[in-house]
């Protein structure tokens, strides 16, 4: 079946879904398509509701999920150094440089793990060019060249596709994932999400 991830670097809740998928993508053989989106385009579409939750940090919701989030990165085993100085942090570059590498998947895959763990694990600022760069380089790409092709127009015209596409298709935050076009959202949902590509591979599997 197919599964399409669409996420952005700057959410920690898609760190966790990121790589808590992973496992799931291997046991149940789905192809997925990893498709960078900018998450502020989608909170300014149709979900502006996060910035005024976001302007009371002492809200119980914001503090419960907080410590959520946390308990969460513990049951995965993942490092999880946040919030930073960097937070929230201005992901359109780091956006950009994704879509430069989505026609090359297993390249895009590669490198978001890394950009995920350099923000999320080591506490660095994906907005800055060198972080991307050497992000890159430690991936085995070309750094300075992704970070020229994120400058082009038709780089910037993909991530504002990819935005409204996800937008179109329902989605209101990071990770949006879509399955036989039914949306599933956040980290939480992992176990539904497996569920559906395993029937979905009994089912092909009984044709």
């Amino acid at each position: 079946m197919q599964l399409d991830f669409f996420y952005d670097l700057s959410s920690p809740w898609t760190y966790l879904a990121f790589n808590n998928i992973q496992p799931i993508i291997k046991e149940t053989g789905a192809a997925v398509r990893w498709r960078p989106f900018l998450v502020g385009g989608v909170f300014n579409a149709v979900n502006p509701g996060v910035y005024e939750a976001r302007a009371v940090p002492t809200d119980p919701k914001v503090i419960h999920n907080f410590r959520w989030l946390h308990e969460w990165a513990r049951l995965a085993d993942l490092p999880l150094v946040f919030p930073t100085e960097h937070h929230p942090v201005k992901s359109v570059l780091a956006m950009r440089v994704c879509c430069a590498l989505e026609p090359q998947q297993q390249a895009l895959q590669l490198f978001s793990a890394a950009a995920f763990d350099a923000y999320f694990a080591e506490g660095n600022n994906i907005d800055d060019p060198a972080v991307l760069g050497r992000v890159a380089d430690r991936c085995g790409l070309d750094g300075h060249s992704l970070i020229e092709q994120a400058s082009q127009q038709s780089i910037k015209d993909q991530l504002r596709a990819n935005t409204e596409a996800a937008i179109a298709l329902g989605a209101y935050g990071s990770p949006s994932v879509f399955v036989a076009d039914k949306l599933y959202f956040g980290n939480d949902q992992l176990p539904l999400i497996r569920g559906v590509l395993l029937r979905g591979q009994s089912n092909e599997s009984s044709l």
